[in-house]
């Protein structure tokens, strides 16, 4: 070959290397930008529900509503308001898969890798009474979420019998706080606590309020988003990414209250906040979800997902029952099922 045709080749070669180059930099630049998206959506939630919890805590406080029953009310809610923002912000927008996607993820996190987490840092032990009362409650929670899941599809109608199911579980929890007087003496005083670390003017906390409310809706639409971008662009599901990504992000509350409660030897706050927020998930956020916008179940939910959290709900129930402990050994256990669970949905979904 000449050097003149060698010459013109290279001259006609350039260009099209050029605009090679330039298309993925365009393709990897949006997705760039929306990765960062998300992690800013991520960081938006978790200190909105900081802000909500401590904001209404201390409104609470300086309007003299009792610390058990801010525990049991707002507590909870801030520590399941990111996975309420996002499935909420998601049934609006009719995206089914995210709000399921986000929910079950949930479940199965809050088992497998916080209380296998927990359980590592120190053995969890297990009073009776939860066994018998709260544990049955979350696993017949799951039950009732599957059979209701099982035509592939959750109506309104379902969605306010969950929502009725959680008032009459939150009627149930006072009335049991209220009943058992030690417990709920004990509760005053960690609460208390927790609640004389700060007083002040009250529209400070109504600001606080709002500010952090703000923040969750802005943080669920922005990761709502960016999770759509980014299952698209690699040709995932927008479940599978609710299920990792979305779900794994709004569990980090409940991972962060089990670990701490677990290194400080307080294994009733470690356990019952997994279980409170798995009733609340399928109750409150799936009945409200379900209430705004029916939800559509795909087929392989409905045979791989579900049952998953099934197993772990039974396999948690028997792990708590033989000796009234998780022990570190069962930790590893939670944990690796979990990770098996996330290698499995790459064959599965």
């Amino acid at each position: 070959m000449s050097k003149e045709q060698n010459s013109s080749s290279l001259a006609e070669s350039l260009p099209q290397m050029f605009f090679q180059q330039k298309r993925v930099c365009e393709l990897k630049l949006p997705m760039l930008t929306h990765i960062i998206i998300f992690f800013i959506g991520l960081t938006a939630l978790h200190f909105g529900s900081k802000w909500v919890v401590k904001g209404s805590s201390r409104l609470a406080s300086t309007l003299h509503v009792r610390p058990i029953i801010i525990g049991v009310t707002i507590v909870a809610f801030g520590g399941s308001a990111p996975e309420g923002a996002v499935s909420i912000v998601a049934s609006f927008k009719g995206n089914s898969d995210i709000v399921l996607g986000n929910i079950l993820g949930s479940v199965i996190a809050n088992i497998g890798l916080v209380l296998g987490i927990s359980a590592m840092i120190s053995p969890l032990k297990v009073r009776l009474s939860i066994i018998k009362k709260e544990l049955p409650l979350m696993i017949g929670a799951i039950i009732v979420f599957y059979l209701m899941a099982l035509d592939l599809r959750i109506s309104r109608l379902e969605g306010g019998v969950l929502l009725t199911g959680f008032i009459l579980f939150l009627i149930y929890v006072l009335y049991q706080a209220l009943r058992d007087r030690q417990n709920s003496l004990l509760a005053e005083k960690e609460y208390g606590r927790f609640l004389k670390s700060e007083r002040g003017v009250t529209s400070r906390f109504l600001l606080l309020v709002f500010i952090g409310l703000i923040s969750i809706i802005g943080g669920a639409h922005l990761l709502i988003k960016s999770a759509i971008f980014i299952a698209e662009e690699f040709g995932i599901s927008q479940l599978v990414i609710a299920i990792t990504l979305v779900a794994i992000g709004t569990s980090l509350p409940e991972l962060a209250v089990s670990t701490v409660a677990a290194y400080r030897k307080e294994a009733d706050i470690s356990v019952g906040n997994v279980i409170g927020s798995n009733i609340f998930n399928i109750s409150f956020i799936i009945g409200a979800a379900a209430m705004i916008n029916p939800l559509s179940v795909e087929k392989g939910t409905r045979l791989f997902e579900f049952p998953v959290s099934l197993v772990f709900g039974f396999l948690l129930f028997l792990i708590m029952k033989t000796r009234l402990e998780i022990s570190r050994i069962e930790g590893v256990f939670l944990l690796t099922l979990y990770v098996l669970f996330l290698i499995s949905l790459c064959f599965f979904r």
